[in-house]
């Protein structure tokens, strides 16, 4: 039981992690054009 709470954790802890870093680089305008066809870079 105490083996499936901690992997459960750190698998969480893992998609957190990714989540935060896109939720970082979309505020900082990196890795998408946002919608704003002006600053695309092709990514439609």
């Amino acid at each position: 039981m105490m083996g499936t709470i901690f992997v459960g954790a750190v698998v969480l802890a893992l998609v957190g992690g990714i989540v935060w870093s896109m939720v970082k680089n979309h505020r900082q305008g990196k890795g998408n054009c946002g919608g704003d066809c002006s600053k695309c870079r092709g990514c439609h």
